[in-house]
């Protein structure tokens, strides 16, 4: 029996499988589409680093049995969740793929995002938003590691192979937004901080800023809540849960 997951604060769910559908954008009335759009041109004027790609939002998910979800998903560009800031507009949730990167000793990395991005100061683990498949390959869970294992690798110059990471729980927050969390092997402190100083230093080189700014390691909510600035709404949510799983 598919029962649909009520949307109840932040939701943490575990997950041994991940079904994946394609469906299309729902329509979009052209009174709300102008709208959006005079929201995004404010917005690109306000911030010019923020660019319309292509980007996966999230169409529903469902809970089709035990430890099974059933997740759809939908093209869209970045201008749709200008959505958001139109009155009686309703913005399909966001999809995006996350790491919850250890240390040996149990403690969890927390990244802070730069003045330039679209959430400034936001403290938050590795990741971003899902991108759509090319080139007639399809979007499953293989591939979805794969872009987990990118954003390490952009974002903190950490070198991990797809398939060492484990999809290890999925969230649902603020807006409905649905992440997936994939547990990395542990690495140690010095690694972490020497990784992420190099990354920075050849995104700086390129004459790019670095869409992280800082690193913390954090274990448990309290060093959490020590964090100065505002946090992802997951953030305590899975340094609380795999403090209780150690």
């Amino acid at each position: 029996m598919t029962e649909t997951l009520p949307p109840v604060g932040i939701d943490l769910f575990d997950v041994e499988r991940l079904l994946l559908t394609e469906v299309a954008e729902p329509p979009l009335p052209p009174r709300d589409a102008e709208a959006r759009d005079r929201v995004w041109d404010l917005a690109v004027r306000a911030n010019p680093a923020l660019f319309d790609g292509p980007v996966v939002a999230c169409g529903g998910l469902e809970q089709t049995g035990p430890r099974i979800l059933c997740l759809s998903w939908v093209r869209v560009t970045y201008r749709h969740y200008a959505l958001r800031r139109v009155p009686g507009a309703t913005a399909l949730p966001s999809l995006f793929v996350n790491v919850v990167q250890p240390t040996g000793d149990g403690r969890v990395l927390a990244a802070r995002m730069s003045p330039s991005t679209a959430a400034p100061g936001r403290w938050q683990l590795p990741g971003g938003s899902v991108e759509p498949p090319r080139d007639g390959a399809v979007l499953d869970e293989s591939a979805l590691a794969g872009q987990a294992a990118r954003e390490l690798a952009e974002e903190l110059g950490i070198s991990v192979a797809a398939e060492a990471l484990r999809l290890w729980v999925v969230t649902r927050g603020e807006n409905g937004s649905v992440g997936l969390t994939y547990l990395a092997p542990a690495l140690s402190e010095a690694a972490l901080r020497a990784d992420f100083t190099a990354a920075a230093a050849a995104e700086r080189v390129q004459g790019r800023e670095p869409e992280l700014d800082d690193i913390a390691l954090v274990r448990s909510p309290d060093d959490v809540a020590a964090l100065s600035g505002p946090h992802a709404d997951y953030l305590e949510p899975i340094v609380r849960r795999f403090a209780g799983c150690r």
